[in-house]
């Protein structure tokens, strides 16, 4: 059998670069039948077939003289979109299967006021996720968060040496050994609703990285935010919805 690396055979499959191919397979889009390719310099029979998961265009939410508001699809980095907006930067991230409100700010004086109320806990984001397991009640995590980077990759845990990081979680609908929740952040830490469902043992599906089994991704969506007295909603994708 001859082999070829993954990346490879999906550029000639694909009719595009090799660097795209690449970028296509660090995303999480490219699979071989149900499973995804995860590593794009992997050797693989050169006759392989590729399924390419489509990515969901970029929606306008709101827009005025100081912010831009968009709903992210999954599998698009946060820096992506700022790019798409010259006149703006990012005014916070999201992980890149993560989807959701995004905002972008237009303006310093904007920025500073938003970035204060941050610094207050007084902005309000509420999130979506299906986690591993059956959660009957509601949780309350209140456990410090302590992010480190290695190989440019962030990984959060729970330590006493961490930030202050507080995570309601509410549950919402049970099917099949999974649980649909609504998650309220405060503080806002890297990775804290993945670290926080980890650390009670209900992990994010498609959530490897943090405990969570295989999925076509991280099912982990920011569905609203209420900023300055204005309140941004990112409808819920078809895939949480039909999720089973």
């Amino acid at each position: 059998m001859a082999t070829e690396k993954a990346y490879k055979i999906l550029s000639e499959q694909e009719g595009i670069s090799n660097s795209q191919a690449k970028s296509m397979i660090d995303r999480g889009l490219v699979y071989v039948g149900n499973k995804k390719v995860m590593i794009a310099r992997g050797e693989l029979d050169a006759k392989t077939i590729f399924r390419i998961e489509k990515v969901e265009k970029i929606k306008p939410i709101f827009e005025n003289d100081d912010l831009i508001v968009v709903d992210k699809p999954a599998f698009v980095n946060s820096d992506e979109i700022e790019r798409q907006f010259k006149d703006a930067q990012l005014l916070h991230r999201l992980d890149r299967e993560t989807s959701g409100v995004l905002m972008l700010v237009k303006n310093e004086e904007f920025r500073q006021k938003a970035i204060q109320e941050f610094k207050k806990d007084n902005v309000y984001k509420e999130y979506i996720a299906w986690v591993e397991g059956i959660l009957s009640e509601p949780v309350d995590i209140d456990k410090p968060i302590l992010t480190q980077k290695k190989n440019n990759r962030a990984y959060s845990n729970v330590s006493g040496k961490g930030k202050p990081a507080r995570t309601e979680v509410f549950p919402d609908i049970v099917s099949a050994k999974k649980t649909k929740v609504k998650c309220i952040i405060h503080h806002g830490r890297t990775h804290q609703i993945r670290t926080h469902l980890r650390y009670i043992d209900h992990p994010i599906v498609g959530d490897e990285q943090y405990g969570g089994r295989r999925a076509k991704r991280v099912m982990l969506h920011a569905y609203k935010v209420r900023l300055l007295g204005m309140e941004f909603v990112a409808p819920e994708p078809k895939t949480f919805v039909n999720f089973e």
